[in-house]
C-alpha cells in the first residue's frame, strides 16, 4: 500500500487512525494491538506470502532479546556475547538470502564461467529496514539500554507502518517509551493538525516534483543503458533530474511518516536537514538519511576502531564502511562504486581539513563557503549517476557526455540563427538538446530550476515547521517562536494547505511507488 494512493489516504488511515483512538479508551494494550494488526495488514497488502518471513524475523529476535537480556540479568558476558553474535549472523544470513543470493551467484558465475542458478528471489519489501531496526534493539539490549518482555509491544516497534518500509531506521528506546505514557493515546487535535500538514507536503514533494522529475531521468538513463551515448545537455538533465527526483522521493517519503507518526503522537528522528546545501562530503552525510548514517557510525564504523587507531586506520575504516553501506543500497556493482566513492571523497575530506588544521588556516569566507557548496554538489551527482546506473558502462558513458565528450547539440530553432555558424566551426549540432529521448528540454528546465530553487534557496519542512516539536531531535527550541517562511495555524495557513492537497488528490491517479522501497 503506498502513502500516495487514494486507499491509503481515504481509507487505511481513518480506519487506523479511528480504531487507534477508540481503543485506547478501552485499554492501551488493545490499542496498541491493533496499530500492530494495521501495520502488519499495511505490509501484507504487498505481498501476503511475506508476511510470514516478516513475522518469523520478529519472533526469532525478539526471543534472542529476551535471551540475551535474562544472560546480562545473569551477568554471564560470555553468553550474552554468543546470542548477540548468533542473533546478528542469522539477520545478516536472511538479508543476504533475499537481497544478495543472486548477485553473488552472478558475479561468481561470470568470473569462474559456472552457470549456478538458484531461480530468481524475490526481494521482499522493507527487509534491509526492519533488519537493521532490529540489530539495533539486538546491540541495545546487549549493552543493557533497553528490553521489551511484551511480543506486542516489540511487533508494533518493528511493524510500525509509517517507518516500516523505508525507515527511518529506529531505536527502541526512541520510540516506545512513548507508547508507555497515557498522553500517547489521547487524541491530540494539534498534533492531526501539524502532522496532516507535514503529510501533504511529504506528498506534494513526491507527486508534484519527484515523479514528473522521473519522467526525464528514467527515459535518460535507459536510453544510454540501451546502448545511446547522450550529448552535454541531456546527460545534465538525466543527471540532475535523478538527483533532485531522488531527494524529493526520499525526504518526502520522510516527512508522510514523520507527519503520520505525529498523528499518533508519536515523534520520529529527523532524517534529512537540507543535505544539497552542505560545503562537504562529511557535513552532507550528516545531513542525509541521517538515521542510517547512524547506524554505519556507531554499529559499523565504531566497532572497526574509527578513528582511535590513527590516520591510515580511519580512513581504511571509512572506507569499509562506505563499501558496505554502499551495498546495504542494493545488490549491484554499481553500488558498490558509488559506496567507494563516497570513502574515497570523505578520506579526501578528512585529509583536507587535517592539513588545514596544521597549517593553521581558518575561514575561507562567503566565496569559498559557495565554490565548497558547488564542489560538493557535484562529487554528490556524480555519485548518483552510478547509484541509478544498471551497469558500470551506463554511468561512465552519461559521465562522458556530462563531461562534453559526446559532443553538443542544441536545438533545431537555434540552428538557424547566424550564432549559429560560428557555433558549428567549433564543433555544435543542433538537431535537438535531447536526441535519444526526444524529450522536451525546456519542460525539462521548467521542472529543474524550481526544483534547483526549492532545494537551495527554501527552508526545509521541518524549518517551516519550526513552531512545533516535531520530532525527536527537533533543532527548534521549544516555545521559542520563530519568523520568516514558517507554517502558521491561521486561516491563510489553512487555505494554502487545502490548495496544494487539492492539487496532490487531483493528481494521485499517476502514482508510483518510491525510490527506496528497492533497497
Amino acid at each position: 500500500m503506498l502513502f500516495n494512493s487514494y486507499v491509503f489516504i481515504f481509507l487505511f488511515l481513518p480506519v487506523v487512525l479511528l480504531g487507534f483512538f477508540w481503543l485506547s479508551r478501552v485499554s492501551q494494550v488493545y490499542a496498541a494491538g491493533w496499530l500492530a494488526l494495521a501495520s502488519l495488514f499495511f505490509y501484507g497488502y504487498w505481498n501476503l506470502a511475506y508476511v510470514g518471513l516478516l513475522l518469523s524475523s520478529i519472533v526469532c529476535n525478539y526471543t534472542f532479546g529476551l535471551w540475551i537480556t535474562k544472560a546480562g540479568l545473569q551477568h554471564n558476558e560470555i553468553r550474552k556475547k554468543q546470542l548477540l553474535s548468533v542473533a546478528i549472523v542469522f539477520n545478516l544470513l536472511l538479508l543476504s538470502y533475499y537481497k544478495y543470493a543472486n548477485f553473488f551467484i552472478e558475479s561468481l558465475n561470470s568470473v569462474a564461467g559456472s552457470q549456478w542458478d538458484i531461480g530468481n528471489i524475490i526481494l521482499p519489501l522493507g527487509i534491509s529496514f526492519f533488519t537493521f531496526t532490529q540489530i539495533t534493539f539486538l546491540v541495545d539490549a546487549y549493552q543493557g539500554k533497553v528490553k521489551e518482555p511484551n511480543f506486542v509491544r516489540y511487533t508494533l516497534f518493528v511493524t510500525y507502518f509509517p517507518h516500516l518500509i523505508a525507515g527511518p531506521v529506529l531505536h527502541h528506546k526512541e520510540m516506545m517509551p512513548q507508547f508507555s505514557g497515557s498522553s500517547a493515546y489521547r487524541i491530540h487535535w494539534e498534533n492531526i493538525a501539524v502532522g496532516l500538514t507535514i503529510f501533504i507536503l511529504g506528498l506534494a514533494k513526491k507527486v508534484l516534483v519527484a515523479d514528473p522529475l522521473g519522467e526525464f531521468a528514467t527515459p535518460i538513463f535507459n536510453a544510454v543503458g540501451a546502448g545511446g551515448h547522450p550529448m552535454f545537455f541531456e546527460a545534465w538533465i538525466g543527471a540532475l533530474a535523478y538527483t533532485l527526483q531522488l531527494y524529493f522521493d526520499f525526504s518526502g517519503y520522510t516527512d508522510m511518516a514523520i507527519g503520520l507518526s505525529l498523528m499518533f503522537n508519536v515523534r520520529l528522528p529527523m532524517n534529512f536537514n537540507s543535505p544539497y546545501k552542505s560545503t562537504s562530503i562529511i557535513e552532507f552525510w550528516r545531513r542525509w538519511h541521517m538515521t542510517l548514517s547512524r547506524f554505519l557510525r556507531d554499529y559499523l564504523y565504531i566497532p572497526l576502531g574509527g578513528n582511535r587507531k590513527g590516520s591510515s586506520r580511519r580512513y581504511l575504516n571509512l572506507m569499509i564502511t562506505m563499501l558496505l553501506g554502499g551495498l546495504w543500497h542494493g545488490a549491484g556493482w554499481t553500488f558498490v562504486v558509488w559506496g567507494g566513492l563516497h570513502g574515497l571523497y570523505l578520506m579526501v575530506n578528512y585529509a583536507w581539513r587535517s592539513l588545514k588544521q596544521r597549517m593553521s588556516w581558518t575561514g575561507i569566507g562567503r566565496w569559498g563557503n559557495l565554490g565548497a557548496g558547488i564542489l560538493t554538489f557535484l562529487a554528490v551527482v556524480v555519485g548518483w549517476v552510478f547509484f541509478r546506473a544498471e551497469n558500470f558502462s551506463t554511468a561512465v558513458d552519461l559521465l562522458r557526455g556530462m563531461l562534453g565528450l559526446n559532443g553538443i547539440t542544441f536545438s533545431k530553432g537555434l540552428g538557424n540563427t547566424g550564432l549559429a555558424s560560428i557555433m558549428r566551426n567549433y564543433g555544435a549540432e543542433f538537431f535537438g538538446a535531447m536526441h535519444l529521448t526526444n524529450l522536451d528540454a525546456f519542460r525539462a528546465i521548467k521542472i529543474l530550476v524550481p526544483g534547483m530553487f526549492v532545494v537551495f534557496m527554501l527552508p526545509n519542512v521541518q524549518q517551516i515547521m519550526a513552531n512545533f516539536e516535531t520530532v525527536l531531535d527537533s533543532p527548534n527550541k521549544p516555545g521559542e517562536k520563530q519568523t520568516g517562511l514558517v507554517w502558521q495555524s491561521s486561516l491563510l495557513g489553512v487555505f494554502m494547505m487545502m490548495m496544494i492537497g487539492f492539487l496532490v488528490i487531483i493528481n494521485l491517479h499517476k502514482q508510483s511507488a518510491f525510490l527506496y522501497f528497492q533497497f
